[in-house]
């Protein structure tokens, strides 16, 4: 119902129905082109949404479903994750609303939130909140507590959010909305936006102007690096004599990878990838290095762990691109760092260019002309990854087909099945480090692997989130026995949605990952096996336990494919690639089988004193790596 008022025309709406439609109204616009910025909700219903988010949700479907489609998710959590596989795919330009309920609902996002801001990656969450009348009080779910009456759970999102408001009254929600937009459309500042809204505010009536749902484009800026700084950088790079770049996901977001390999080639510098920026340059490419960093390649590291100026374009130089600041050896090594967020370059005490990547790299180009490295240093590069070829090769063709496979032959057959514009979906465990060094990716998004928070449960629903974004793709999530216990009900979700993905899980009997890093602390894989507990020794060193995860499979309502061995392998993901359904391929591996080499030190410290003689050898290892740790003030 549309009324007019003294200064304006206004439309009576709940607090909800005008989030549905304001948020309808939202676009994205980069060079040229509109993107809705939320494409849709996903969430789960309880007291605290249903009769507000959820009766708006209704309604817009009711009217039209493209308007704002709902996705009954399983897990807030898992909810959360897809929308963040779904941003990211999208390039940060769209992404995915989660509504849930009050209490728990609220607080199972919490890890998604943190994962989303980690990465940078643009998620809209609205929790539900207790009354802010308060007349029912305490509520069901409610916190309370005895020093303050206007905390509750909600709180717990504001140190994991890029933006935090809490509506107490209807009048308060167009600036809260616009903020939120705001944040969401800032590369520099994006993450998970969370909106908290109390249950009766929801479902509250207000009068408001027809403006407010008017459409409304937010332009995502390609910010422009100061010019004197550039100049600085172009000086800095013609000087230096062995440079090497990390690229980092600032560079595919900015879709900055056709202008980075083209200069990377003209100049002769080598480019090592960070996990989010891994696929920035094709496999093939004279000078991709592969991964950089605790799970990099030999080639990449021995390049950087000797250069000269470390050029950082789109990283935010976590502990593993640097190996906890142990991989730059260097006494005289300086950074350059390139990133549209002033935060992230800053760091190690860099030259610092602000702005998108895809421009400031173009205007280096310019400015630099013909520039190049000596061709010593082009042959160096060109040897190094030759040696480094040869060594992923011999450690892949060393697999046995009748053996219980490793891990790294699994995903040498994934590879070469996957076509190049399918994607690969990975998280937690000891895939990213095999995938960062021997994936070779032939497109800019057929690697995603979330490493930035190294959520265990990613897997299953960032995929989903992912296929939604690229439905034309095939989605391959990859996912560890451990990690699938954590979260896999998104199967659910894909299976309700005929959305087709493609899971490998590789049942490693425990937490392989885990147990490595145990192992080399010392702790002998201590509370790391899946493991009956032993009625004699009162300890979980008992044996395996009986369950069947394919079995878990289909009972969610996806298909299995059941392997045995490498070739079983191949056999099972050519047929799970050719199902018109959700399939699975369940494979066993052998978790202590050898990897391939490469990789540099990651800082995990060990017990200063123990009993034990492992731990106590551990720790006599660890204080002679650690003394390879640089400042870089």
């Amino acid at each position: 119902m549309t009324t007019e008022s003294s200064r304006t025309q206004t439309v009576r709406l709940t607090v909800s129905q005008a989030i549905v439609r304001f948020l309808s109204q939202q676009y994205t616009l980069r060079d040229g082109v509109e993107h809705r910025v939320v494409e849709g909700f996903f969430g789960i219903f309880g007291h605290g949404n249903v009769a507000g988010i959820g009766q708006a949700l209704l309604q817009a479907e009711l009217d039209d479903p493209a308007t704002m489609p709902y996705y009954l998710a399983r897990n807030e959590q898992g909810a959360v994750h897809a929308a963040a596989g779904f941003a990211k795919q999208r390039n940060r330009l769209s992404t995915l609303a989660v509504t849930t309920s009050v209490g728990p609902g609220a607080t199972n996002m919490i890890t998604g939130a943190a994962l989303a801001t980690v990465n940078r990656i643009p998620v809209l969450l609205f929790p539900a909140d207790t009354f802010a009348t308060r007349a029912p009080d305490p509520v069901l779910q409610q916190l309370e507590r005895n020093e303050s009456q206007d905390v509750t759970v909600n709180d717990a999102f504001r140190p994991v959010s890029a933006f935090f408001d809490r509506v107490w009254r209807a009048e308060q929600l167009p600036l809260s909305l616009l903020n939120a937009m705001r944040v969401l459309t800032d590369p520099a500042q994006t993450g998970a936006v969370t909106i908290a809204l109390p249950e009766d505010v929801q479902a509250e009536a207000h009068d408001w102007p027809v403006e407010f749902f008017a459409k409304r484009v937010w332009t995502v800026a390609r910010t422009r690096a100061d010019r004197d700084a550039l100049q600085s950088a172009a000086s800095i790079i013609a000087a230096a004599k062995r440079p090497f770049i990390i690229a980092g996901g600032g560079v595919q977001y900015s879709e900055a990878n056709a202008v980075l390999a083209e200069l990377s080639e003209r100049w002769g510098i080598p480019v090592g990838q960070t996990h989010a920026g891994k696929g920035t340059l094709p496999d093939g490419h004279p000078m991709d290095v592969g991964g950089v960093g605790s799970t990099g390649t030999i080639a990449a590291d021995e390049l950087a762990s000797t250069a000269d100026l470390v050029i950082g374009i789109g990283t935010r130089y976590s502990d593993f691109t640097t190996s906890s600041k142990a991989l730059f050896q260097r006494d005289d090594v300086r950074f350059l760092n390139l990133n549209v967020a002033g935060l992230d370059a800053i760091k190690l005490a860099g030259h610092a260019v602000t702005g998108d990547a895809r421009e400031s790299l173009t205007e280096l180009g310019e400015l630099l002309g013909a520039h190049t490295t000596d061709e010593a240093y082009r042959a160096e590069i060109a040897e190094r990854r030759a040696a480094w070829e040869a060594t992923r090769s011999a450690a892949i063709a060393a697999e046995a087909p009748g053996d219980l496979p490793a891990q790294i032959g699994l995903l040498s057959i994934l590879n070469e099945e996957l076509a190049d514009e399918d994607v690969i979906v990975n998280a937690a465990g000891s895939a990213p480090g095999d995938l960062h060094r021997l994936w070779q990716p032939r497109s800019a998004k057929q690697y995603h692997v979330e490493y930035g928070f190294s959520t265990m449960g990613y897997e299953i629903a960032g995929a989903l989130g992912v296929k939604m974004a690229a439905p034309e793709r095939q989605v391959v999530a990859l996912v560890g026995d451990g990690s699938y216990l954590m979260l896999s009900q998104e199967i659910v979700t894909a299976v309700a949605e005929h959305i087709k993905l493609v899971i490998v899980l590789i049942d490693n009997q425990g937490f392989a990952s885990i147990g490595n890093l145990s192992e080399s602390v010392g702790s002998q894989r201590f509370g790391t096996k899946y493991r009956y507990r032993n009625v004699d020794t009162s300890r979980l060193d008992g044996g395996v336990l009986p369950v069947d995860l394919a079995a878990n499979i289909r009972s969610l309502g996806a298909n299995v494919i059941e392997a045995d061995g490498l070739d079983e392998f191949r056999a099972a993901v050519r047929a799970a690639l050719e199902a018109e359904e959700t399939t699975a391929v369940y494979v066993r591996s052998d978790p202590a089988a050898p990897g391939v080499d490469g990789g540099w030190w990651w800082d995990v410290p060990v017990a200063e004193v123990s009993d034990i003689e492992s731990t106590a050898a551990a720790r006599e290892q660890y204080e002679i790596d650690r003394v390879a740790q640089r400042p870089h003030l």
